[in-house]
């Protein structure tokens, strides 16, 4: 019997706008993020768009300096450091091959990535660490640009570009969060 589930992911990234607050962190993430929302529809059995093959995640310990949020009163504070991009050039290729062995797939196996952008340098730090040609990143860029970082939602938006320019045969979909970790999805064309 076939199950369908609707996944939803919804961001407010504008409460923590913080009024009382001049932290360089807070005005960049408040410049930075928006609110945003995305969902997709996830089956059991045959037909689709995609398949999911596995997924896996990676947390690097002593990281919440990184990124992250501080509970407050009255509010959340962003914890944003600028060690994000050079972290990522420098961790992200062994995080992503750990990954893919715990799937069952290697990187050279996957014909695109789709990452959530983080913003501009966030990009340029991916496609240093994996190695990608400058600008084959391309629609984390459009995304980024048309929408800014929503957040968690961000990555579905590129995913929606990759499919309506039709999905490659392995796709890593791929977004960072707080602690630093980072979590992908290995999506197979149906």
């Amino acid at each position: 019997m076939r199950s369908w589930r609707l996944f939803v992911t919804v961001e407010t990234c504008s409460i923590s706008i913080r009024l009382d607050s001049d932290d360089p962190a807070a005005v960049v993430a408040t410049a930075l993020f928006g609110d945003g929302a995305a969902a997709a529809v996830v089956t059991t059995g045959d037909g689709g768009l995609a398949r999911i093959r596995g997924s896996g995640e990676k947390l690097w310990p002593d990281t919440l300096g990184i990124m992250g949020w501080r509970v407050e009163d009255p509010g959340l504070g962003v914890v944003f450091d600028r060690a994000i991009p050079p972290f990522i050039a420098d961790n992200l290729a062994a995080a992503i091959d750990e990954m893919c062995v715990h799937i069952g797939t290697a990187r050279e196996d996957i014909a695109r990535f789709c990452f959530h952008p983080g913003g501009a340098k966030v990009v340029d730090a991916i496609e240093q660490a994996l190695d990608l040609p400058q600008g084959e990143l391309n629609l984390e860029r459009e995304v980024l640009r048309d929408h800014g970082n929503m957040s968690a939602p961000t990555v579905l938006f590129v995913l929606d570009r990759l499919l309506e320019r039709g999905l490659p045969e392995r796709v890593l979909m791929s977004a960072f969060g707080p602690g630093f970790t980072c979590a992908g999805l290995l999506l197979e064309a149906a």
